[in-house]
């Protein structure tokens, strides 16, 4: 079983459905599909919303480990992508010398707003940690109480493991930035990381017509009378 955590936001509800949508309808084996959810977490998660965090699951999402139990592999993904391929090929790139494996992006945006006018904040690994795959039992470190008291960079920089070279590499199509990366129509995940075609400042974004595709093959239902 392919074990997939998507970060929730109550404002963006419609980001985490499409998301798995893509996921559900391109896997070639089972998956389980587990929103994180910030009030469902809330006994084991009280730290209070940092200023500074661009959505609800910004440290929620190192909580996947001790949710699965520290046991086998899990995926964490951000809400704001869709995937445009088989997420068991993706799971099929799990090395066990590692502890967590990502996309290494160089990421070093120019801009000061992001989506929802939020703050577009810069730091070392940025984004590496909106797709990772957790090697779980050696992640032990994100207790609960370190996942509520470590700041963000801790966090996020994977200060935690102590050495990178416990960082395995993934290659870039699993998390393809638009408006960062080249455009591309060869990727596997795509990361609407400045704000995606469900914004209307942009629609035109790179892959836009993906996401409103997926969306709609999400909303639709057969009806009565109609033919295959």
């Amino acid at each position: 079983m392919i074990r997939v955590f998507i970060g929730y936001d109550t404002k963006l509800p419609v980001l985490f459905n499409v998301l798995q949508h893509s996921i559900v309808t391109r896997s070639s084996e089972p998956v389980a599909i587990t929103p994180i959810v910030l009030p469902q977490v809330c006994t084991i998660h009280d730290r209070e919303r940092h200023p500074l965090a661009s959505t609800e699951f910004s440290f929620t999402r190192f909580l996947t480990p001790y949710l699965s139990n520290y046991e086998g592999w899990s995926i964490f993904m951000d809400n704001d992508m869709i995937a445009l391929d088989d997420i068991a090929k993706f799971w099929a790139l799990r090395d066990d010398a590692y502890a967590v494996m990502v996309v290494k992006h160089n990421h070093q945006p120019q801009e000061e707003v992001k989506f929802l006018d939020r703050v577009q904040t810069k730091y070392e690994k940025k984004n590496w940690s909106s797709v990772i795959l957790f090697n779980n039992a050696r992640c032990r470190a994100l207790t609960p109480k370190y996942v509520n008291t470590a700041s963000g960079l801790e966090l996020h920089q994977f200060k935690w493991l102590g050495n990178d070279d416990l960082i395995g590499s993934l290659p870039h199509r699993w998390n393809h930035l638009v408006g960062y990366d080249e455009p591309s129509a060869d990727v596997s995940l795509v990361h609407y990381t400045l704000g995606g075609p469900y914004f209307k400042e942009n629609e035109d974004c790179e892959h836009a017509d993906a996401w409103r595709k997926e969306r709609d093959h999400m909303l639709y239902c057969a009806q009565r009378g109609e033919t295959a």
